[in-house]
């Protein structure tokens, strides 16, 4: 996040920098996937990221710790993943679809005869009280073979899923590639070490959430070439970590901070770790979609606002695109953050970038500065 988000466009190169990008149905403004790839680069435009999945096969979808688009080039990395996922919801209690393997076949075999197909293709109902995360039969079955790659994401329209058999989608070369579960287990280490530059034993394993912590443990302990380093906290405490080799280098060289201030998306993978937020920039933030309003300290979907190296704030957005307007519901200043006419101005600045990514011209407060 320290480069100013503006130059060329790189899209591949910018997402495998990232690792992956984790992609969300609430479209608050944009959704989550947008947002986090304009924030590194104001050039992203909404229809690339699809393109890329569809027409490119550049991209694969699967889940890290959440639903991620992940690089191709990835895909011989994630089998024990699809093995370890697809044995765990098949034995959980959410999988209990009520279909018979004759049944899971059948729609396995629709979708070889009749191409990618979406949930809507299918009508088994949900039986039982109607709960936030019930879901028919065929979809648990869809999204279990989804899980264990025997099924992938083909595309998406309106951001609905179509299910394809995953040899008809994924190049042969990725698809064919074999690799042994301890050669996994050191790349996707590597990679969260490579991506987060310091990391302790915890935050290497949230990286992708692909490995238990028994198998980092043992990684770590295996390991020669990482330098053992001690990070400051925000509240002056130290935390050890391990870092790349080449760490001294990477400091060295690493830009200063941008100035300009960003508006972040609550999924971004900068600020995904909370316990790391906290403890590196003293920045208290949780998500609270999912709590009752009652019970929320801030607000529905409130984003982070990112001044060089440090939060300086947080404020509730939502786009009325009936209208043409984008609304500024809530705002909080972080403590001992002076917010002078200059940041106010650097913020509107911002305002107006976001809302041209949505297509929206209107910024209008409906809440106190």
């Amino acid at each position: 996040m320290a480069d100013t988000p503006t130059g060329p466009l790189d899209l591949m190169a910018m997402i495998h920098r990232l690792g992956f990008v984790q992609i969300d149905t609430i479209r608050n403004v944009t959704r989550a996937h947008h947002h986090i790839l304009w924030s590194r680069n104001q050039n992203y435009r909404e229809p690339m990221l699809w393109s890329a999945l569809k027409d490119d096969r550049a991209l694969f979808e699967h889940f890290t710790h959440d639903a991620s688009l992940i690089p191709m080039e990835f895909y011989p990395m994630w089998q024990r993943q699809f093995r370890r996922l697809g044995k765990k919801v098949a034995r959980s209690k959410w999988y209990q679809s009520g279909l018979a393997r004759e049944q899971i076949r059948d729609i396995r075999e629709r979708i070889r005869v009749e191409g990618p197909l979406s949930t809507h293709a299918f009508d088994t109902k949900i039986e039982g009280p109607r709960q936030m995360w019930a879901r028919p039969p065929h979809k648990k079955a869809l999204d279990q073979m989804w899980y264990a790659g025997v099924l992938t994401t083909c595309h998406r329209e309106n951001f609905t899923k179509f299910y394809d058999l995953a040899e008809r989608v994924i190049p042969a070369r990725h698809r064919e590639m074999r690799h042994s579960d301890k050669a996994q287990i050191d790349w996707l280490c590597r990679a969260a070490v490579d991506r987060l530059s310091f990391a302790s034993q915890g935050e290497v394993q949230r990286f992708w959430a692909a490995m238990d912590a028994a198998e980092v443990r043992g990684w770590i302990a295996a390991q020669r070439d990482l330098q053992p380093v001690e990070i400051e906290n925000a509240d002056k405490t130290r935390f050890a970590a391990l870092a790349p080799a080449d760490i001294r280098s990477r400091l060295a060289n690493a830009p200063a901070p941008s100035k300009r201030l960003r508006i972040l998306n609550p999924f971004d993978p900068a600020i995904r770790d909370r316990t790391r937020l906290m403890r590196l920039f003293g920045f208290d933030y949780r998500n609270e979609m999912f709590v009752p309003q009652a019970q929320r300290k801030w607000g529905y979907y409130v984003y982070p606002l990112l001044e060089g190296d440090r939060f300086v704030g947080r404020m509730e957005i939502k786009a009325d695109r009936a209208r043409g307007r984008m609304l500024v519901t809530g705002f909080w200043p972080e403590g001992g953050v002076k917010w002078s006419d200059a940041r106010f101005d650097r913020l509107a600045a911002e305002l107006a970038r976001f809302g041209r990514l949505a297509a929206i011209n209107q910024i209008v407060w409906k809440c106190g500065r």
